[in-house]
């Protein structure tokens, strides 16, 4: 593994931790950061980090392919700003095309989508389906049973059939090395529909809600409450490229991974703070953002995490401190009474709803970018 040097300057305080802007890493280190079994509680987090920088970075693929760019959409980060703000422009004018019920635009006539659901959802699924169909496609759902990849049959092998019959690949898988190795061995493109480390669509989804609603993502202030989880990599991610103010607010133990946290700093675009107190970091946000406290697969520890996250509910309470501009939002599905209250998410400034149907619309953009179309 290449090292990644940071440079720590010294605080007056053992609660707060200050890391540096430098250079991007090159497009070989930056595959290897992305680590498949990376895990989401980081204890070598320090209580605060703590970045204000205002350089910009080229972003890095991870394709390994010798193509102009990308072919996939797996990070955020393996594309430039220009390139992501384009894509939300895009979203916007497509959006905009389906909601006046002109029919005509079929950029995805007599194309084919295989989708890959190891892991289940209403959201992905429909999203994906019903935006493809619009445009003029035809997608295939392949449910956890259909292939049972990695077991049944090697995920390189599912990769290179799929590709032969289909014109695009979209795959929500539990590992991240999964998605990369559809990448890898596909000779289509492949878009990451979740792993367990980030879930770069839904990100896109809420930058286009926010620009909707807030006016612009550039300069917001963007306060995650809840586990450190995918959400929060790909919301470092996304500022690694674009300029805005992120803050994570989570219990100790439960920060997001520790190397993406410094690579999302190095890259010098935003201010990023990881910190454990909740009622702080809302002071004068723009958006507060929610999730499940317990993701797909550790339902297990779903008590034990109630207990764990105690104060770190977004009621009205928090919304209060956080300001009358401050719009609430949630990836979904939510557990109304656990991580966020009933009156937060049926709230007039509950922008949950109009985030969900952007899944669809943000997606259908990424789509025609990695297309070519």
């Amino acid at each position: 593994m290449a090292a990644i040097s940071c440079h720590l300057s010294s605080v007056s305080s053992p609660d707060s931790v200050s890391l540096s802007s430098a250079s991007s890493l090159s497009r070989y280190v930056h595959t290897l950061r992305r680590f498949p079994g990376v895990g989401f509680s980081s204890p070598a987090i320090c209580r605060r980090i703590s970045c204000q920088t205002v350089s910009s970075a080229p972003s890095s693929s991870v394709d390994g392919k010798a193509k102009a760019g990308p072919k996939d959409f797996l990070h955020i980060d393996d594309f430039d700003k220009d390139t992501i703000l384009s894509i939300l422009d895009r979203a916007k004018e497509v959006k905009a095309q389906i909601k006046s019920g002109d029919r005509t635009y079929l950029p995805f006539k007599g194309k084919t989508m295989a989708m890959i659901f190891a892991k289940p959802s209403m959201r992905t699924r429909v999203s994906f389906e019903t935006g493809f169909h619009l445009l003029g496609g035809h997608a295939i759902y392949l449910g956890p049973d259909d292939i049972q990849m990695g077991k049944r049959e090697e995920t390189h092998d599912v990769a290179r059939v799929l590709s032969r019959y289909n014109d695009i690949i979209m795959a929500r898988v539990f590992a991240h090395q999964d998605i990369l190795d559809l990448a890898k061995y596909s000779s289509v493109p492949v878009i990451n529909g979740l792993t367990d480390f980030n879930h770069p669509c839904q990100i896109m989804a809420d930058a286009l809600t926010i620009i909707e609603h807030v006016g612009q993502l550039e300069g917001a202030k963007v306060v995650y409450v809840g586990d450190g989880n995918n959400i929060v990599h790909s919301w470092l991610y996304l500022a690694s490229v674009v300029p805005f103010h992120f803050v994570c607010a989570c219990p100790k133990g439960y920060e997001p991974d520790a190397r993406t946290v410094k690579r999302a700093l190095k890259a010098g675009v935003s201010k990023i703070e990881i910190t454990n107190d909740p009622k702080e970091a809302v002071k004068g946000a723009d958006v507060v953002y929610s999730d499940v406290w317990a993701s797909m697969g550790q339902k297990e520890e779903a008590e034990y995490r109630r207990q764990v996250f105690q104060g770190f509910q977004v009621n009205e309470e928090l919304m209060e401190l956080a300001g009358p501009k401050a719009y609430f939002m949630h990836c979904l599905p939510a557990e109304r009474g656990v991580e966020v209250t009933n009156g937060v998410i049926e709230a007039p400034n509950s922008i949950v709803f109009p985030q969900a149907e952007n899944r669809m619309h943000a997606q259908n953009a990424i789509m025609l970018h990695v297309l070519g179309l």
